[in-house]
C-alpha cells in the first residue's frame, strides 16, 4: 500500500517551514497546485506551481470565500485510485489526481482571543480548508493529508527518507490527526456561538501534556489544556497530576484576595493563610498555622516575592511556589532547591465554568466567584460585630469557600488559625479545627468562625462559645436557625448570615 506522491495541493495560512517541503517536492518532480498567497509564496521561491484557477476555470470569488470548492478539486482528492469507474470519470471530466494535500485552517481561535469584532471573527471561519482536509482524510487509502503547520517538519522527513512515498499506516495516522483538527476547530466555533446559552457541551483540546503519573504512581495521566498560557515555569521538575490539582486550588483561593496575602496549600486545602502589610510577615503567620503540614506544600501569593521572603521560605521544603513575579535575588535563592517548581502566574482570567467527569458523563457548572461583602450581610443577632471582626469574618468566609466540605474555618487578625475539612458532620469539622488550633498554641478567645453551610443545630455554636469564639459567619437557611440565633443572643456572640452556601466536594 505504498503510494508515490505525484501531485500536491498546497493552500496554507502559515507558511513558515513550507519552503523546505516545496523544495523537496520539486526535487522529486511533484506537480504542485496552489492558491492565492500560497502560490505567490511558491513563485517567489522560484519553483513551478500551477494555480487552482487554471484547472477549475473559476477565479477566487466573494472576497476569497470560494477558491477551492469545485468538483475538479474534490474529485481529484476523493477518487478511489483502484476503482475503474472513478478512473473513467476522472478521464471524462479531465480531473487531475491529487495525492498530497497540505492545508491549514484560518486562525479562528487566535482571532477570538485578539478581537471582539464579530465580522472579523466570522471571516476566520474556514470553509474550503476544512472541506479539503476532510476529503483528503477520508481518502487516506490514496491521499496523504497535512492539516496543520506542526506537521511540516515531520512531512519533510518523510519525503526525504521515503523518496516521496508514503505507506498506509502513516497516511491513516495523519488522517486521524486531521479529523482531530477538524473536531477541535468546529468545537471552538460552536463554543464561541454558544458562549451565553450553554445548550451543549463541546470540549476539545489537542495539546495533551504528559504528566509524571496520576494521583498514584501506578496511574498514567495527561493534562489537556494550556498550562503554560497561565504560568511560566522558572525552575523545577515536571508538573504532576496532583501538582495541577493543588495549583488549581491555590490560584482560585488567592484570586479572592486583593491585599498582600500568602497561602500554603496541602491536598487542595489551605493549611496556612494570612493577609499582612508585607509578604514576609504574611509567610510567617501563614506558616504558624500549621508548620507540620506546610512541609512539601504549595505556596501561593499575590505580590512579588522579595529577597527576605525567599530567605524565610527557603528554610523548609516547599514543593511549588506561585507568584506574580520574583526579584532576581529571590529567584536565585529559591532555585537553590533544583527540583522546586517555581511558577510565575500570568495575568489571565480563570475560566467561568468548571467541569469534572462523573459516572459515564460530565458535570458542568459556573465557577463559584461569589465573594460576600459587608453590605450584603444580614445581622441576625442583637450584638453586631465590630469593624475588626467584620474584616476577620470576610477573611474567614473567603477561606471556607475554598475548603473541602463540610468545612469550618477559625481565624483572627486575618490569620488562619485552623480549619476542619472534609468532615461528615459540621460539629466534627469544628472539633477538628479547635483541636488543631490548640495543638499549635493558638488562643481562640476573640476568634471568628466561618461555616460553608448552615448549622443544622446550635451544638456547633455552643462548642465555639466555650472556646471564646465570639463572632460567626454562615449562610443561614436552616429550619433551626433561630436556635443558633437565640444562643448567640444569650451569650454575647455576633452572627451574620450571607445567604450564600459554598459547598466544595
Amino acid at each position: 500500500m505504498r503510494k508515490r506522491i505525484k501531485s500536491a495541493l498546497i493552500s496554507v495560512f502559515y507558511k513558515d517551514g513550507l519552503d523546505v517541503i516545496v523544495k523537496s517536492l520539486n526535487n522529486y518532480g511533484v506537480k504542485i497546485y496552489s492558491t492565492g498567497g500560497t502560490k505567490d509564496f511558491i513563485d517567489n521561491l522560484g519553483f513551478p506551481v500551477e494555480s487552482i484557477e487554471n484547472i477549475t476555470g473559476y477565479p477566487s470569488i466573494l472576497d476569497g470565500r470560494v477558491k477551492t470548492l469545485h468538483p475538479i478539486v474534490f474529485g481529484g482528492i476523493l477518487a478511489i485510485r483502484d476503482k475503474q469507474d472513478h478512473q473513467e470519470q476522472l478521464l471524462k471530466y479531465e480531473i487531475p489526481e491529487i495525492d498530497l494535500v497540505i492545508v491549514d485552517l484560518y486562525p479562528f481561535e487566535e482571532t477570538v482571543k485578539s478581537t471582539k469584532d464579530e465580522s472579523e471573527i466570522i471571516e476566520k471561519i474556514d470553509i474550503g480548508g476544512i472541506s479539503l482536509i476532510r476529503a483528503a482524510a477520508k481518502n487516506y487509502n490514496d491521499v496523504f493529508i497535512i492539516s496543520h503547520r506542526g506537521q511540516y517538519h515531520e512531512l519533510a522527513g518523510i519525503l526525504e527518507e521515503n523518496k516521496c512515498e508514503t505507506d498506509l499506516e502513516t497516511r491513516r495516522k495523519f488522517a486521524m490527526e486531521a479529523f482531530a483538527v477538524c473536531s477541535h476547530y468546529d468545537s471552538t466555533i460552536f463554543n464561541w456561538f454558544d458562549k451565553y446559552n450553554n445548550s451543549f457541551l463541546k470540549i476539545s483540546s489537542h495539546k495533551p501534556q504528559i504528566l509524571r503519573y496520576g494521583e498514584n504512581p501506578h496511574q498514567e495521566a495527561v493534562f489537556f489544556g494550556e498550562f503554560y498560557e497561565m504560568f511560566e515555569q522558572l525552575n523545577g521538575k515536571e508538573i504532576s497530576y496532583n501538582n495541577i490539582l493543588d495549583i488549581d486550588a491555590a490560584v482560585n483561593l488567592i484570586s479572592d484576595f486583593k491585599e498582600t496575602s500568602l497561602g500554603i496549600i496541602k491536598h487542595n486545602n489551605a493549611c496556612g493563610f494570612s493577609s499582612r502589610e508585607n509578604l514576609t510577615e504574611a509567610w510567617k503567620d501563614a506558616l504558624a498555622a500549621d508548620p507540620v503540614s506546610a512541609f512539601g506544600g504549595i505556596i501561593v501569593c499575590n505580590k512579588i516575592v522579595d529577597n527576605q521572603t525567599a530567605e524565610e521560605i527557603n528554610k523548609i521544603f516547599i514543593e511549588i511556589i506561585i507568584a506574580p513575579d520574583y526579584t532576581p535575588e529571590a529567584l536565585e535563592i529559591l532555585k537553590q532547591k533544583k527540583n522546586r517548581i517555581i511558577l510565575l502566574q500570568k495575568s489571565i482570567e480563570l475560566p467561568n465554568k468548571t467541569l469534572r467527569s462523573s459516572l459515564n458523563g460530565f458535570l458542568l457548572q459556573d465557577r463559584d466567584t461569589k465573594v460576600e461583602t459587608q453590605e450584603e450581610f444580614k445581622f441576625v443577632t442583637n450584638l453586631k460585630p465590630a469593624k475588626e471582626q467584620i474584616e476577620d469574618l470576610i477573611f474567614a468566609n473567603k477561606l471556607v469557600k475554598h475548603t473541602k466540605s463540610n468545612a469550618i474555618v477559625l481565624a483572627k487578625n486575618k490569620q488562619l488559625l485552623a480549619s476542619g475539612t472534609g468532615q461528615t458532620s459540621r460539629v466534627d469539622a469544628l472539633k477538628q479545627a479547635i483541636e488543631k488550633a490548640k495543638s499549635f498554641g493558638f488562643d481562640l478567645n476573640g476568634a471568628v468562625m466561618a461555616s460553608d453551610a448552615f448549622f443544622p443545630f446550635s451544638d456547633s455554636i455552643e462548642l465555639a462559645s466555650k472556646e471564646g469564639i465570639n463572632a460567626v459567619i454562615q449562610p443561614g437557611g436552616s429550619i433551626r436557625d433561630q436556635d443558633s440565633i437565640d444562643f448567640c443572643n444569650k451569650n454575647n456572640i455576633a452572627m451574620v448570615f450571607t445567604g450564600f452556601r459554598h459547598f466544595k466536594h
